[in-house]
């Protein structure tokens, strides 16, 4: 039900210093909104705006079973407090917690809509009572349904509310801004300052259909972010089993340099390549196949040496005889004496 101008100056108050903070945060000349004297404000009007709301839902001032002109005009200036406490939770910075803020204004706008609306302040479409995505408990996928491109008639008609919006706020702000010095002098009648605060009302109607607007497109990006983070999170599966270090040993090419360096190095354990291969086989580092192919095909380091200077040989003999042919083409094009100008040798 109703209540009179007894709601007391204690909630007066309350509501006032709430909104000189918000219009301090928000006309404020601080460089950063998260600057620590600027969070103090809006920790300071978020504080003295949810005592005023605890007062009215208290005192019962508004009833969806009403009509306005059942509210004293002194009292229209409290439907402000959601709005109030909407915008400034939206103040907030701390990105940790940036969905749990951006939920709880967006709870705030809402409720301050469904009231504007029952009391018949203003015609506009009431946005669904939850964000995108929250009523089935799922975020939507960037390839889901949320993602669907909006049809030019809907984007025609979106920008074209957009355009009334904004000019029918600078009209109400204009109109507030001749009435403000008037109202607050004490100056105005009741049917004037009924008139200030329902423009008031309206004003912060569009602020609040923008801003739910812009609310449910950043939650819907944050919520993205989230899901495409925790599909790309390695599973807690077991870890991969940790090898035992390899203790230090000398590579040799065959059991003869084993010896050798066997000799000379008591202390350090020799092997040869196929030992090491078989050895890394069986601790499963390597396969049977990494093993080189010279063993599997019975190939004896002798015969490889041998093939090997073979090889060599033939290469030598291959430039040899390149540098011989160059030599002759070159004697055939200079002739002996070629170059001698002063007839020396």
């Amino acid at each position: 039900m109703a209540a009179g101008p007894g709601a007391g100056p204690r909630l007066a108050e309350l509501l006032a210093e709430g909104q000189r903070l918000w219009e301090e945060v928000e006309t404020g000349t601080e460089p950063s909104s998260g600057a620590p004297a600027v969070q103090d404000k809006v920790r300071q009007g978020l504080d003295a705006l949810q005592r005023a709301a605890a007062m009215v839902a208290q005192l019962e001032l508004f009833s969806e079973n009403e009509e306005l002109e059942e509210i004293a005009s002194a009292d229209l200036k409290y439907l402000l407090l959601p709005a109030l406490l909407g915008a400034l939770t939206l103040k907030q910075v701390d990105l940790s917690r940036r969905l749990e803020h951006l939920e709880s204004a967006r709870a705030h706008f809402w409720r301050f809509l469904k009231l504007c609306r029952s009391y018949g302040l203003g015609s506009f479409h009431l946005p669904a009572a939850s964000p995108p995505g929250e009523e089935d408990g799922e975020s939507p996928s960037p390839g889901g349904p949320a993602a669907a491109q909006p049809s030019l008639v809907a984007m025609a008609s979106s920008r074209q509310a957009k355009i009334e919006r904004y000019k029918q706020k600078k009209d109400l702000e204009n109109r507030l801004a001749s009435m403000k010095t008037f109202v607050e002098s004490g100056q105005a009648d009741e049917e004037q300052i009924r008139e200030f605060y329902t423009l008031q009302i309206q004003k912060w109607i569009n602020t609040g259909l923008e801003e739910v607007e812009s609310i449910d497109q950043e939650m819907v990006i944050l919520r993205s972010r989230g899901a495409v983070k925790q599909s790309s999170a390695p599973p807690h599966g077991p870890s991969r089993q940790v090898r035992a270090p390899l203790k230090p040993f000398i590579l040799t090419r065959d059991a003869a340099q084993a010896k050798v360096f066997g000799a000379g190095y008591p202390g350090l354990p020799t092997m040869t390549v196929d030992d090491w291969y078989e050895q890394r086989r069986r601790q499963g580092v390597v396969s049977g196949q990494s093993a080189p192919q010279r063993a599997a095909a019975g190939i004896t380091d002798e015969e490889l040496q041998k093939q090997q200077e073979e090889k060599k040989e033939e290469e030598d003999d291959e430039e040899a005889l390149q540098k011989a042919r160059n030599w002759d083409d070159w004697k055939d094009t200079h002739p002996r004496g070629y170059g001698n100008r002063q007839n020396v040798g």
